[in-house]
């Protein structure tokens, strides 16, 4: 009788910690955020909302999402163990093997495209799978290569709105590409920030991610400052062609120029606390835009 308890018990345990390392895996607060940029550009572009379009794109997003960063984690792995950042995810710690990691992205995938397309038309379905093969296939080897990966990993980072978009009005239009071109130059100050930080921990695994030689200096900074820059002008062309009104643009600007002035502290200081609040400040940078254009929109 004990013995028949405490194997339950262990099986218990066991599936909880299994479930643990499936959601690790999938990187939820990610997903989420490529979920949310998604419905976002959906949102932006229907002129009266689909709730269940919305739903189900939402999820579908979600989960072709943990399905890119499944492939990721799994092509890494060996890498992740050299790096105190990631040394505890599912796969270099054994909790997930490799096998188990395969199937569920690719159960992932497929329940993702089938929703797709069934809720969407064939452009989504093609742009997501496209975004799919740029991040794990394309963007996850260049990093050993050189910061040209930071470029191209920037395309399938900015394609969720695009997505959004398209799955509303299945085209690609001009309104379509500056949400796009919003969400593109973005990445690079947060993904440039987040290398600064980083950067002991991608020298063990060989990745460079850093222009200039991958120096953090000076003249990254200033890079980092420029796409900065770039997004005040961007962030005004929504409002200047009619997808939003003036009030998110006061928003955005507000946004942009604050988040501009915490580069100037890394260019002066080259420190660690800067580009940390150069990070912070992208993470809160587009969902707040994000969240300014729909409240204007609707």
């Amino acid at each position: 009788m004990v013995t028949g308890q405490l194997d339950t018990l262990h099986g218990i345990t066991w599936a909880i910690a299994k479930a643990k390392a499936y959601w690790e895996l999938l990187k939820f607060r990610l997903s989420m955020l490529v979920a949310f940029s998604s419905a976002f550009g959906f949102t932006l572009a229907s002129p009266s909302l689909n709730w269940t379009t919305l739903t189900m794109l939402f999820i579908g997003a979600f989960l072709l999402s943990g399905s890119s960063i499944a492939i990721n984690q799994v092509i890494e792995k060996d890498l992740d163990k050299l790096m105190t950042r990631t040394m505890n995810r599912p796969l270099p710690t054994g909790r997930l093997t490799v096998q188990e990691a395969l199937f569920f992205s690719a159960i992932c995938f497929v329940l993702s495209i089938l929703i797709l397309i069934t809720f969407t038309n064939p452009l989504t379905v093609s742009l997501s799978i496209l975004s799919m093969v740029l991040y794990s296939f394309v963007y996850t080897p260049l990093k050993r290569v050189g910061p040209i990966a930071v470029f191209v990993g920037a395309i399938p980072g900015a394609l969720p709105p695009l997505l959004g978009w398209v799955a509303a009005t299945g085209v690609i239009s001009h309104e379509a590409l500056i949400i796009f071109s919003i969400q593109f130059i973005w990445q690079f100050p947060h993904f440039w920030a987040i290398a600064w930080l980083a950067d002991e921990d991608y020298k063990k695994a060989g990745f460079k991610l850093l222009p200039f030689g991958g120096r953090k200096d000076f003249n990254t900074a200033i890079q980092i400052m420029m796409y900065t820059l770039f997004l005040l002008p961007l962030g005004l062309l929504p409002a200047k062609f009619g997808i939003t009104g003036i009030d998110s643009a006061i928003v955005v600007t507000v946004c942009g120029v604050l988040f501009l002035a915490q580069t100037f502290s890394l260019m002066k200081t080259g420190s660690r606390a800067s580009a940390l609040r150069i990070m912070f400040g992208s993470f809160l940078y587009l969902p707040i835009v994000q969240i300014a254009y729909l409240l204007d929109k609707l």
